[in-house]
């Protein structure tokens, strides 16, 4: 069966202090690209065995808490993730909550103002 979401969009107005924001909450290294012409900070996959997305700047795109949610992998480590959003310019929105057998979620506000979902499964 195949992911229903294969590739993910999250808008930013200033790319580099998205980049910061993601890279100090999930304590990973996003890499910086241009493709068609857009600039973009990829978060880490594995190309072809999994979900992959990216932060693009593009005028055509507006951050915003309203829409989709995308809830991003908090590697096993929800607790040290959400601990790290305020040094990093977000906001907690919704605390750590045990969603049953899936595990834990949690929501931010990024700094550019996008609502993004936290997930940790259940060890």
């Amino acid at each position: 069966m195949k992911n229903a979401i294969n590739w993910f969009e999250l808008p930013a107005t200033d790319l580099a202090r998205a980049q910061a924001f993601y890279e100090a909450v999930l304590a990973t290294t996003l890499k910086a690209e241009t493709f068609g012409g857009m600039a973009m900070a990829l978060f880490p996959y594995a190309q072809g065995a999994g979900v992959g997305g990216a932060l693009v700047k593009d005028a055509r795109f507006v951050p915003s808490q309203a829409g989709a949610l995308v809830y991003l992998d908090a590697g096993g480590a929800l607790d040290a993730c959400l601990a790290r959003v305020p040094a990093a310019g977000g906001r907690v929105l919704m605390e750590k909550t045990d969603i049953g057998a899936p595990g834990f979620i949690a929501v931010v506000q990024d700094t550019e103002g996008n609502r993004v979902g936290l997930h940790m499964p259940r060890a």
